[in-house]
């Protein structure tokens, strides 16, 4: 999702049935992962807070801020054994 969103294709992550009805627009779905993308950055402290969350997928202003690296793709993630060696360490 990050690469699209980068890309500038972030409608390719839409499933075509989605929008296939009138009730659901393309650029709502994008609005919906632009915020799920601020929801998940790295710096927590960039991350919106929930009451900001449901105030940005009600409403249907544009001025979302441009979301930043997510966390799960650019920390190494841990293997069991060096999470169950830092928990023995006491570090």
């Amino acid at each position: 999702a990050w690469k699209l969103w980068n890309e500038g294709r972030a409608q390719e992550l839409l499933d075509p049935s989605l929008t296939a009805s009138s009730v659901i627009s393309s650029d709502q779905v994008v609005r919906w992962i632009h915020v799920g993308l601020l929801c998940v950055q790295d710096d927590e402290t960039d991350r919106p807070t929930m009451s900001t969350v449901v105030v940005m997928l009600g409403s249907e202003a544009s001025n979302l801020p441009p979301p930043s690296m997510p966390a799960y793709s650019s920390r190494r993630r841990r293997t069991a054994g060096e999470a169950n060696s830092t928990s023995t360490d006491g570090s």
